[in-house]
């Protein structure tokens, strides 16, 4: 079940074919590791960072294999990084959650900074591009990275992941960060309407309108939000999927929720890596990681 609350994407062998680089930084006298890929043209810089965070019982590698993320950094020039949790888990702001982390008091915030502070020396990197994404454990980081880390991170996308419970009491970020989470209603693991992950004892997070409402009432957008829905590229999956857009936030924050109608605890536009009786199917009508970095791409900090 590890493994499942992980989404582990990718086989070892699929991850070893992609093309980032393995390095290291110490952090409170641990060693600690990610991949990393700088595309030539963002040696140049100074270029957008794009933090990806594999889910519980996952790798970097894995995720980066499984995102196709490292793809649209060499097609687009931006730098990707992709971090490894201590012991396969980040702090996330669960607590009632026994893993080694937790146990040993990891300090993930201070991982990232320290990531960050690595990359620059490898190329130059814009302090106005600097943005997370994640899977599952690695999504609600994402919302406890952005509230913790808001001098550094311009916008976050969460994928089935939320605020953690009750982390959500302390939720005070010090300046704005765009927001794109993307929900499923029929996940199994981590529940659009907030209670226990994976219906055991790790941990909770609160609902995805309550996060929703977190944010917008932090980046002061207008409180009305724009609905649509996507087009149903692909009505086999049994997935359709629809969209809330509060936008006019300070310093030009926006946040933007997509729900999956239908689908489970997947990366949308990815495989179905385990059966759909365990994490529920996989959305077709959109590709994560393409809509991730457009997001991206239009929200740097001011």
């Amino acid at each position: 079940m590890r493994l499942l609350l992980g989404v582990v994407l990718a086989t070892t062998a699929a991850a070893a074919q992609t093309p980032s680089v393995q390095r290291s930084v110490t952090v409170g006298g641990r060693q600690r590791t990610y991949q990393l890929l700088v595309p030539a043209a963002a040696k140049v810089g100074p270029a957008p960072v794009v933090l990806v965070f594999h889910g519980g019982g996952g790798k970097g590698k894995s995720i980066e294999a499984s995102t196709g993320m490292s793809a649209i950094a060499l097609r687009e020039s931006f730098i990707v990084a992709y971090p490894d949790a201590y012991e396969g888990n980040w702090v996330d702001g669960r607590t009632d959650f026994d893993i080694p982390a937790h146990r040993e008091k990891i300090d993930d915030i201070a991982f990232v900074r320290a990531i960050l502070t690595d990359i620059a020396w490898v190329a130059p990197i814009d302090p106005k591009r600097v943005f997370a994404t994640g899977v599952s454990n690695g999504a609600i980081f994402s919302h406890f990275l952005a509230a913790r880390l808001a001098d550094r991170i311009a916008a976050i996308a969460p994928v089935v992941g939320g605020i953690a419970d009750p982390f959500h009491k302390q939720f005070a970020p010090t300046q704005p960060v765009s927001v794109f989470a993307i929900q499923a209603t029929k996940d199994p693991l981590v529940p659009f309407g907030g209670g226990n992950v994976n219906k055991s004892k790790r941990g909770k997070v609160i609902s995805t309108d309550e996060a929703m409402r977190l944010w917008v009432e932090r980046d002061s957008t207008d409180g009305r939000a724009e609905t649509g829905t996507l087009a149903d590229k692909d009505p086999r999956d049994g997935c359709t999927v629809t969209w809330k857009k509060w936008t006019g936030g300070k310093n030009a924050t926006e946040v933007w929720l997509y729900v999956e109608q239908g689908a489970g605890h997947t990366w949308p536009g990815g495989p179905q890596y385990m059966p759909k009786l365990l994490v529920g199917s996989v959305c077709r009508d959109f590709e994560a990681s393409e809509v991730i970095w457009t997001f991206f791409k239009g929200h740097p900090k001011p």
